[in-house]
């Protein structure tokens, strides 16, 4: 199979032109050493503060920057050192948002988040879909959920249902399913997708 987006394969777009319509948040967050808006704008040469200060606020995590001994111009240390970890996370966040990508990959986005940081997660992924954009989601805890339409399960490196949301839960939910204790099949959730046909 392969990868299509807006109807081309992975492999046909220019690579340049792909990365700037795609932001990333990988499972394990590495910043680097510089400021914070460094960070968000993947040190562009030609750094827009106002993205910057866009991408911190889609992330709902403008105010935690400000809170920081020089707001955005805090020197983070190597890998984010000077931070916390759910601190890294979200900044990482408003990096993959930097630039207002069409297609946003969370890979365990919520995995070092505290409450808040949930919340600001979820408001994230609804501000990306209020402007037409697709997230797809990877993520074991289920509290992602409440904000996604479409979930796609895996087990063992295959995958077992895909459909609406609800479908899937209950699928989940089933008698036939009750011998399995319910976190290791909340567990299976691997992939969670908001808007998978518009990206084919």
């Amino acid at each position: 199979g392969s990868i299509r987006l807006d109807g081309a394969a992975l492999d046909q777009w220019d690579g340049d032109a792909l990365g700037r319509h795609i932001g990333y948040l990988p499972q394990d967050v590495e910043l680097f050493s510089g400021t914070v808006a460094q960070n968000i704008c993947r040190f562009a040469k030609e750094m827009s503060p106002e993205a910057v200060v866009a991408a911190a606020r889609a992330a709902r995590v403008h105010d935690l920057i400000l809170r920081l001994p020089n707001g955005y111009e805090t020197e983070i240390g190597e890998g984010g050192a000077a931070l916390s970890a759910g601190q890294r996370q979200r900044i990482a966040l408003a990096r993959a948002l930097y630039g207002d990508p069409f297609l946003v990959v969370l890979d365990e986005p919520n995995s070092n988040l505290d409450e808040e940081g949930q919340r600001a997660l979820s408001a994230a992924i609804m501000s990306v879909r209020a402007r037409g954009g697709i997230v797809v989601v990877i993520a074991h805890r289920s509290g992602v959920l409440a904000v996604c339409d479409f979930v796609l399960m895996m087990q063992d490196g295959r995958m077992i249902a895909f459909g609406p949301k609800e479908e899937v839960l209950a699928r989940v939910s089933r008698p036939e399913a009750a011998r399995t204790p319910i976190a290791e099949r909340v567990a299976q959730l691997k992939v969670v997708v908001d808007g998978m046909n518009a990206a084919e």
